[in-house]
């Protein structure tokens, strides 16, 4: 994979640790796997990013942190891809995944529309919590082994084609 486009993307290991809100975690921050841009980091970082994306609970930036130092993958990248799940993408996402969830438990949907208010979040999400998060997980898994194999292979298609070019490359010289 083109390492340099990543990178401009990314901040630096320091813009990182010199944040006040992640001093906290001390030399934890310190592991050189949380920032290495290499084929097992960015698939593994690609799955925690994508599964975390899907699960229908606040703080999924934190999950994300939390995977990607348990895991050791790319931690910046991990909290980025979060960001799929967005305000824009939430409700189909969300939906769609609730209804994943009915028919895996075989329960049928409810019929409900959202209103934001503590009364509707006290009643509702108690009749559709259990179908949206059995849904989320499924398609969270789903889309992070997607996601992982996906990287993998199209980082290994980038080396194998990068070796071809040397080869021909040299052949060409020789």
């Amino acid at each position: 994979m083109p390492k340099s486009i990543i990178r401009r993307w990314l901040p630096s290991p320091e813009e990182i640790r010199a944040k006040n809100g992640l001093k906290f975690l001390g030399t934890l921050l310190h592991d050189p796997n949380l920032f290495h841009l290499n084929r097992h980091s960015v698939s593994v970082a690609f799955a925690v990013g994508v599964f975390t994306s899907f699960l229908p609970l606040p703080g999924q930036m934190i999950i994300a942190t939390l995977l990607a130092l348990w895991l050791r993958c790319n931690l910046p990248l991990s909290i980025i891809l979060v960001w799929i799940s967005n305000p824009i993408t939430m409700p189909a996402i969300f939906y769609s995944t609730y209804k994943l969830g009915s028919w895996a438990l075989g329960t049928p949907p409810v019929d409900f529309s959202i209103e934001l208010s503590w009364e509707w979040l006290t009643t509702e999400v108690e009749k559709i919590w259990m179908p949206l998060f059995a849904g989320s997980l499924l398609a969270g898994a789903f889309f992070a082994a997607l996601a992982y194999f996906a990287i993998r292979a199209l980082w290994r298609w980038h080396v194998v084609k990068r070796w071809k070019l040397r080869l021909e490359r040299r052949s060409a010289i020789g």
